[in-house]
């Protein structure tokens, strides 16, 4: 009964997440979870607790990671099931430890600084998968604003010490102390948003969404179909003179490196305007997923390869042994499938200045940003077909408004299916598509503002606090047990 429950509660701290966004909703669940594991008197079955929280969290928030494998349902659908069940209970460890940890150490904030703790590694832990972390409740409200202090780590402290207080020896106190957070919390974000209007620049960017079906999307009969859209919508006009012209991940359906017609007819649709077009480069180790900046001759003048690949999605390690039992990775093209680019770089795009492109799955890791000079404007192209109509694209969408307070950067996406948007620094959508819509998007450039201090000092803040709050726990609890111990005199 008390696993059920803890399965439960997190299912309902899951609602909190994009499309739901009730964020009531899900500090009730965490508040069950910090109840149940208060009535805990043991640190294993506080881990169970813990474990069956997190899965409940992890099945309903990461649901959408079954719709990859229905793709190509003869090939992959079996594995869907699996893939859930193995995601959501895997993750649901790290949760587990903190729990089990924190029951050892004792109290409700042990328990809040090892579950931010542990949020923070899953965003590192074996290649990392910060997807769906608990701070993103806050996404498109007022409290996402302290994003820009100390990142995700920060909104997730928030949301767990809030969610802490009804469960404190003293429920009274620590429900005043939960609303006194929130409500602090509040206020200083709507505060900032109040008094930081979106400032534009000159420059106006056109998004192209071709919506084209992922089942449909390789398929020879179909891909120049999708092409053709693309080109045509790129040739739509517009009401006012364009700047850049940005096409989804993957949306040149031949190899980069081996198609000069087809780019050189891209460059004409632009009709002087510089494209920036997504697809795969074929080179010496293998495919890499390729964002490029087309001038207005079709000519290639800037490159970026995707660095961050999807595990067993654009690779699987020993690609190449399992190939030959016919498991590949979903999205790779042969053998261990994609290879990675280089690294972050900045590309110079006319008029607009040094942008920080990001292909997908780049843009949930905030070490995607780091020992860079600042650019002007963050710049990602995806394609969300892989997601799903449900909450995959809401979610990428909500963590693409972290990403920009966090920076105090605009940010401008191009997703094939959606959702397309312009997001200033604060991350307010100025501009958007809806989900499975052929369309295309004019806007202006949102104008970056001051760096921030996340960006300046990354996570180390945050890890050293919770390090040093813990720490100081240990010390004090280890000396109250001392002198329960000790003899009277």
């Amino acid at each position: 009964r008390t696993l059920g429950l803890a399965a439960i509660a997190g299912a309902l701290g899951a609602l909190g997440q994009a499309p739901w966004s009730l964020w009531p909703v899900a500090l009730l669940g965490f508040a069950g979870l910090f109840w149940l594991y208060r009535e805990t008197l043991s640190a294993p079955k506080a881990a169970w607790i813990g474990w069956a929280g997190g899965a409940g969290y992890f099945a309903i928030a990461l649901f959408w990671l079954v719709e990859p494998f229905l793709v190509d349902i003869a090939r992959h659908g079996w594995m869907a099931p699996f893939a859930l069940f193995f995601m959501s209970g895997g993750l649901a460890l790290i949760w587990a430890t903190a729990f089990g940890v924190a029951h050892r150490i004792g109290g409700l904030i042990a328990l809040v600084i090892l579950w931010c703790a542990a949020e923070m590694l899953r965003s590192v832990l074996f290649t990392g998968f910060p997807w769906a972390t608990v701070g993103h409740i806050w996404s498109g409200h007022p409290i996402l604003q302290l994003a820009a202090l100390g990142g995700t780590p920060v909104l997730t402290c928030v949301a767990l010490a809030i969610s802490a207080g009804p469960s404190s020896r003293k429920p009274l106190v620590g429900i005043g102390m939960s609303a006194a957070l929130l409500g602090g919390s509040w206020l200083y974000g709507a505060q900032v948003l109040s008094t930081n209007a979106a400032l534009f620049t000159d420059q106006t960017v056109r998004l192209i969404q071709p919506n084209a079906a992922q089942h449909l999307k390789w398929d020879p009969e179909h891909s120049g179909r999708f092409l053709q859209r693309a080109v045509d919508l790129t040739t739509e006009p517009a009401d006012a003179p364009l700047d850049l012209i940005v096409w989804p991940e993957t949306s040149v359906p031949y190899p980069l490196n081996g198609a000069p017609a087809v780019l050189e007819a891209i460059a004409k649709a632009g009709r002087g305007t510089s494209v920036i077009v997504g697809g795969n480069d074929r080179i010496e180790d293998g495919w890499r997923n390729t964002l490029t900046l087309l001038d207005q001759n079709g000519q290639r003048t800037q490159t970026y390869h995707k660095y961050h690949l999807v595990p067993f999605g654009e690779y699987i390690p020993f690609g190449e042994a399992l190939s030959k039992l016919g498991i590949r990775g979903l999205a790779s093209r042969d053998g261990g499938g994609f290879s990675k680019g280089p690294g972050p770089q900045l590309m110079d795009l006319p008029g607009i200045g040094p942008a920080l492109p990001l292909i997908c799955y780049e843009l949930i890791f905030p070490r995607s940003f780091r020992g860079l000079d600042r650019p002007n404007l963050l710049l990602q192209i995806t394609n969300d077909a892989w997601f799903g109509n449900i909450s995959g694209p809401y979610q990428h969408l909500a963590q693409a408004q972290v990403r920009a307070v966090e920076q105090g950067l605009p940010l401008i996406r191009a997703a094939n299916t959606g959702v397309s948007a312009v997001i200033d620094p604060w991350g307010r959508v100025l501009a958007q598509t809806q989900l499975n819509e052929v369309a295309f998007l004019d806007a202006k450039v949102p104008a970056p503002t001051d760096a921030t201090l996340y960006s300046r000092v990354d996570d180390w803040p945050m890890r050293g606090g919770l390090a040093v709050l813990l720490l100081w726990l240990i010390i004090a609890r280890r000396r109250v047990s001392i002198d329960q111990t000790a003899p009277h005199r």
